[in-house]
């Protein structure tokens, strides 16, 4: 993923996606120890979305995207610290919940999961933002 020559004490990484030119934002900010992932959905390089009417399989996509965000930063989703799910059907939380276990495994972050009436795209269920850290924790 491309990398941002910005003089600033901040690193963001792109995936260029049309929205990010669009709207004016980057997919992931490193800020000192901090890393701040926007809200992610599970849209294609091609800008399809993905597996539409399956709230698992778009989950997944959401998480396997926020991964590739972190690691251009040095780390795994165990830096994860929080998520924030917006879901259009809180029914389906269940398969929501599924791919988020799944992603974190042993390491389980905090996390929010808010039903809202709609997203960018009518076919999307689920967006998720996250954020890290960049350094080891003390054990």
């Amino acid at each position: 993923m491309p990398q941002s020559s910005d003089p600033s004490p901040f690193e963001r990484t792109f995936t260029n996606v049309v929205w990010e030119s669009e709207v004016g934002y980057c997919r992931a900010l490193k800020a000192g120890d901090r890393i701040f992932v926007t809200g992610t959905a599970p849209v294609a390089s091609n800008g399809a979305v993905i597996a539409p009417g399956d709230a698992y399989l778009q989950a997944k996509a959401c998480f396997d995207a926020i991964e590739r965000a972190v690691r251009t930063f040095g780390v795994g989703l165990d830096r994860v610290t929080r998520t924030r799910m917006f879901v259009t059907d809180i029914e389906r939380w269940a398969e929501y919940g599924r791919a988020h276990r799944e992603a974190f495994g042993a390491h389980p972050p905090t996390t929010t999961m808010v039903e809202v009436s709609r997203l960018i795209h009518p076919d999307m269920l689920i967006e998720v933002e996250a954020d890290a850290v960049a350094t080891p924790t003390r054990s």
